[in-house]
């Protein structure tokens, strides 16, 4: 660690204010020993069943699965047309029949296997034991070998290509071209001659002919005329290997890393006309000494340049005379779907989405109907993120698929035929969350809409493979996973299968979280997340409260699902109340809401946040509104370090994990998306390098040197200058060999000890990092 202070005598007076950690209470030595627990992983055995891995049969109405209990693993049999769900077999009576077949014990609640396959009459069962493939049958249960058990040999089977997988290195669908670029030119060869013909000269070092494309008649080939941009690079020192092997010489490596602003790859579409192809007797054609394609006319896209995501995908027609993609603008505040004719190269626009802000890429969705004639689209034209069907010839909106004020997360599935979509969104149930996760089922007109998913909470499903059933995974932060058997056409609910059961987990003293929700900055929107309390509450005392943060616009953070190993509970063990929220500017709620965000990254939705922990402390009084501290990572590590710039009269201390300090001098897309494109003066504005004088509170900077995402010179190095020159107290640590992933024992014990110092003002507990990985012991 590299400990800044201003003047000796302050380290001091810290020193004779710092005591022995006591056996008991907050930051204590047990507390520690239970925080490793949670972070190893300890308690996740506690907590029996929950999980549904269907093994659907023949016929496709009923399926096995495996499940846990107190009393031991069993085999489920689930016949969904007829809604039961009973045993598999009779578990002692098939132990008792492989223990005689194999002369040894087995027992019922614990058989040897995981695995079975089902006979088509379903009268027996296969399973592997004991080193054998074993049959069993299910009437008068006897066992007998019927082979060695499959053993894998070790080496990797190839693939198989799929029918509608495109062709491989650059042959044409006919199969009889192949193209290659050389010299920064396109060629092609006949497959059988191994004949090349020169198809573009122009190519250079400066313009590129890159990325073809055949059509599905092999008669043309797309591709890009690129004008490359600068291409810099980012640097880093490498000291030590992943395995702390040092290098007397430390090394630098180096990789293409754009900056907001910088020069990027612009490219013009190419359409190449190949159906005039040479026939064998005109194999000697000539021009200039070089191999050339006879008459292969050329003709540029009317489109203005590519100048972001590269190559775009080419969706072809049928007949091959046209082919429509979908444009990014670079600072995603104007998506189209354009239309090229392939022999002329003139253009259509089918769809103009644009933004004053952005069109957020995380939201798209884009199929291609082609029975229908028609474009399903996704869009925040009302306000909400909602699906639209747009006629593929005129462009029009044929219909608001979906509407209202809730938000489409994902489309699962489109069914043409029947003019069915299957998709996911939050906010349209009331009395619940709004980032829970439910499925449904619409037509293509917007009628008949279908909630598939019951229940409060985050859903996750699973088909059927006739797609008639689906089995339905739920829970919330404070609901262990729940799962039912459901029917596909209606979500109609078929039978329970599984509930969780964490009587052991709370029985150990685990701590369920607390889902809260409170007004935001302006009064009236509310704002969710979750508190995590110590397993040793006790009320009448005053606990500090730390927020772990991550406010990047491209998701929503806090957890809605439940899950026993999270660090944010294993740093509430410690005697910490821990908090996650969604303040404004996230996603996954109005386009508003999401708004606040653009050119704004400073605000991190602060005001939000802060509101919200009050809320929570006058709800829970033991929470101390006085001792807040804040962490967070990459984007967090930002907002973290932001909280002791822009709101230190609130936090006190703060952690900032390979914080990207300077939205000018990180990764061009994600800030170009929020921050904006040109580059402005607002830009530096909300860089934390040049509000270090600002600074106010204990800080603690973490990064990794090898991190390829958030580089350490130029984000948290450059921020350590900054408030050296501005006399700044902080404190460093720096992992060698390390990327951009933070989450080992030795730096989770560091920032444990970090806010134990600072906002418990008690020195931690002698632990090491061993003791941290394998789940604690006391000395």
């Amino acid at each position: 660690m590299i400990l800044f202070r201003r003047a000796a005598g302050a380290a001091v007076c810290v020193l004779i204010a710092l005591c022995s950690a006591p056996l008991h209470g907050q930051g204590s030595l047990s507390d520690y020993e239970r925080a490793a627990k949670i972070f190893v992983g300890d308690y996740q055995k506690l907590v029996v069943g929950g999980e549904v891995d269907a093994h659907w049969l023949h016929g496709g109405d009923s399926f096995w699965y495996r499940t846990a209990a107190a009393e031991g693993r069993k085999f489920i049999l689930v016949d969904a047309a007829a809604g039961t769900r009973t045993a598999a077999f009779d578990h002692d009576r098939l132990a008792a029949a492989l223990s005689d077949a194999a002369g040894a014990d087995f027992d019922g609640r614990r058989l040897p296997f995981d695995t079975i396959v089902f006979s088509i009459e379903g009268d027996s069962i296969d399973f592997d034991a004991a080193g054998k493939k074993w049959c069993c049958t299910l009437d008068q249960y006897k066992c007998f070998p019927v082979g060695e058990a499959h053993k894998p040999d070790g080496k990797e089977k190839g693939r198989l290509k799929k029918p509608d997988e495109p062709p491989e290195n650059g042959f044409s669908p006919d199969g009889l071209w192949q193209y290659f670029t050389k010299a920064h030119n396109l060629h092609v060869r006949r497959v059988r001659s191994k004949t090349e013909y020169q198809l573009t000269t122009d190519g250079k070092e400066a313009h590129s002919y890159l990325w073809p494309v055949w059509s599905p008649d092999s008669e043309r080939i797309v591709v890009h005329r690129t004008e490359w941009g600068a291409n810099r690079k980012m640097h880093m020192i490498r000291s030590s290997d992943d395995d702390h092997q040092q290098h007397l010489r430390p090394r630098v490596e180096s990789h293409v890393y754009a900056l907001p602003g910088d020069a990027l790859d612009r490219s013009e579409i190419w359409i190449l006309d190949l159906s005039r192809k040479p026939e064998p007797a005109k194999l000697d054609d000539f021009e200039d000494g070089k191999r050339r394609f006879p008459k292969c006319p050329a003709v540029k896209a009317a489109i203005d340049r590519i100048d972001w995501g590269g190559a775009p995908r080419l969706h072809w027609s049928a007949d091959g005379r046209r082919f429509i993609f979908v444009k990014t603008d670079r600072g995603y505040q104007r998506v189209r779907v354009i239309e090229v004719d392939a022999a002329s190269g003139r253009t259509r626009t089918l769809i103009d989405e644009t933004s004053e802000t952005f069109v957020d890429p995380h939201k798209k969705v884009f199929h291609i109907l082609e029975e229908t004639g028609a474009i399903l689209w996704a869009s925040e034209r009302g306000g909400w993120n909602h699906l639209y069907l747009v006629d593929s010839a005129s462009g029009a909106v044929r219909a608001q698929i979906t509407r209202g004020a809730w938000a489409v997360r994902s489309v699962e599935r489109v069914d043409e035929a029947r003019r069915e979509i299957w998709f996911t969104a939050g906010g349209r149930e009331p009395d619940q969350s709004p980032y829970h996760v439910h499925h449904y089922l619409v037509d293509f007109d917007g009628k008949n809409l279908v909630r598939l998913t019951g229940g409060d909470g985050t859903h996750a499903i699973a088909w059927s493979p006739d797609r008639r059933y689906i089995v339905d995974t739920y829970s919330r932060v404070d609901l262990a996973p729940v799962v039912n058997l459901r029917r596909a056409a209606d979500g109609a609910l078929i039978c329970a299968l599984e509930r969780a059961d964490t009587s052991g987990l709370l029985e150990a003293g685990w701590t369920v979280p607390v889902p809260f929700s409170a007004k935001g900055r302006d009064g009236e929107t509310d704002i969710f997340g979750a508190l995590f309390f110590p397993s040793h509450l006790d009320r009448k005392k005053k606990y500090p409260l730390i927020e772990e943060v991550y406010a990047g616009p491209q998701g929503a953070f806090a957890p809605t699902s439940f899950s026993v190993r999270r660090r944010v509970q294993a740093l509430a063990e410690l005697g910490f109340v821990v908090a996650q929220v969604d303040g404004m500017g996230t996603s996954h709620r109005s386009k508003a809401f999401h708004d606040v965000c653009f050119k704004n990254l400073a605000d991190g939705g602060f005001a939000d946040r802060i509101a919200w922990i009050r809320a929570a402390a006058e709800q829970y009084r033991f929470i101390d509104i006085d001792r807040v501290g804040i962490y967070g990572y990459s984007a967090g590590g930002y907002n973290a370090a932001r909280a002791l710039i822009a709101h230190n009269d609130f936090y006190r201390a703060a952690i900032a994990l390979a914080g990207n300090h300077d939205h000018r001098t990180d990764k061009v897309w994600w800030n170009e998306l929020w921050m904006g494109y040109p580059v402005g003066e607002h830009y530096a504005a909300q860089s934390n390098v040049v509000d270090a004088r600002k600074l106010d509170g204990a800080l603690l900077l973490v990064h990794g040197e090898m991190d390829r995402n958030v580089n350490l010179s130029a984000s948290t190095m450059q921020f350590v200058d900054a408030l050296v020159k501005a006399n700044k107290d902080f404190e460093m640590l720096i992992l060698p060999g390390c990327g951009h992933n933070l989450g080992g024992a030795y730096p989770t014990r560091r920032c444990w000890d970090f806010f134990v110092r600072h906002l418990m003002r008690k020195e931690p507990p002698s632990f090491s990092p061993r003791e941290l990985q394998k789940g604690g012991g006391s000395k």
